[in-house]
């Protein structure tokens, strides 16, 4: 069983920055791909970004890219989502989560993700 908490969340205005962390406790994550999805009211969870098990492929939606990056540190057990020039359509829970699948390149599907956390709230005042 993998565990995994969110942290970092709050408000923030337009324009700033925010730097997320998924905690992972448990089994390692090392071997698995770690992907950020979020989920604002009254809207379908969506995807926003992924990094690959090996930490050298990374992915992210059309609405973030170029100002959202994702790390991780296995040692640590941690990914981080760094958000920049965050706007109010960023408001929303976010999520990490593991993938279903050992060694993967990672997924923009939710169903390709077998354990998540709790989410963390993000709200981006204009």
């Amino acid at each position: 069983q993998v565990q995994l908490l969110e942290s970092g969340g709050g408000l923030v205005q337009a324009g700033g920055s925010l730097r997320l962390s998924c905690t992972a406790s448990g089994r390692p994550i090392n071997d698995y791909a770690i992907g950020w999805f979020r989920q604002a009211p009254g809207k379908e969870r969506e995807f926003v970004g992924v990094i690959s098990s090996s930490g050298t492929i990374t992915d992210y939606s059309e609405s973030v890219s170029g100002r959202f990056s994702i790390s991780r540190d296995d040692v640590k057990k941690m990914v981080y989502l760094q958000m920049n020039s965050l706007k109010p359509e960023d408001t929303a829970v976010y999520f990490c989560a593991r993938s279903q699948n050992i060694w993967s390149p990672g997924s923009r599907l939710v169903a390709a993700y077998a354990y998540w956390g709790q989410g963390t709230q993000v709200t981006v005042s204009s």
